[in-house]
């Protein structure tokens, strides 16, 4: 494992508090193994809201005429799981994680899950340890230059309101059959999608799968959320 004063030198920051620092680098592997450690768990939790705030700041100031769906669309694309695992290897901070011993055959320094926690953990250490404008700092300086890199990914609509419910933090949508019609060789399904806060809307296709997409499509649609792909 890397020195930590070499991811201070590449984050800009320098820890107050390094168990803090260790704390947000240690994975859940290292809480079972002989290490026994705490891990960095609650710390991500922090970490994720403390990126939120910042991104959706930043993002007033970088889009200042766009719509909130324009502007929910780049927040999502912004903190999503790979977004987190590209930032994380570019400081290489794979090199600097603690990890079990069969965590780390397993190739855990390049999982995209235990790297895009750990950034967040990372955050929120800054965060605890300064204060927030260290750790809008630390976003903005990480975050920004990639801003305008990311190419506009192409969604199906379910999983559009699936990220856009997430960047708002609220519980997933659900999906239930409203109703079924036609003969038995050729159904037409009718699916309602329910978001915690909005009005329902239905969708129908031959199948399930296709009436969900069609509900999720017209949720967006009448929220302004959905624009053609």
């Amino acid at each position: 494992m890397r020195p930590l004063a070499e991811l201070e030198a590449v984050l800009n920051y320098r820890f107050n508090s390094t168990v803090l620092a260790e704390l947000a680098l240690t994975h859940s592997s290292a809480r079972g193994a002989k290490l026994k450690k705490r891990d960095n768990e609650r710390l991500e939790f922090i970490g994720d809201r403390v990126l939120g705030l910042a991104i959706a700041e930043l993002l007033g100031e970088l889009m200042p005429e766009a719509r909130e769906g324009d502007l929910a669309k780049k927040f999502n694309q912004l903190v999503r799981r790979e977004t987190c695992a590209l930032i994380a290897r570019r400081l290489e901070l794979g090199d600097f994680l603690i990890l079990s011993g069969s965590e780390h055959e397993s190739g855990g320094r390049d999982k995209d899950t235990i790297l895009a926690d750990a950034i967040e953990a990372l955050l929120a250490a800054v965060f605890l340890d300064s204060g927030f404008e260290a750790a809008r700092g630390v976003v903005r300086r990480l975050w920004e230059p990639i801003s305008g890199e990311l190419p506009a990914r192409a969604q199906d609509p379910k999983s559009a309101l699936q990220e856009w419910a997430q960047g708002r933090a609220l519980p997933l949508p659900s999906y239930v059959e409203a109703e079924r019609t036609g003969p038995h060789h050729a159904p037409v399904f009718v699916a309602e999608v329910r978001v915690k806060g909005l009005d329902p809307a239905r969708g129908e296709g031959s199948s399930k799968r296709i009436a969900e997409q069609a509900a999720a499509q017209a949720m967006l649609e009448r929220e302004g959320l959905w624009a053609e792909q």
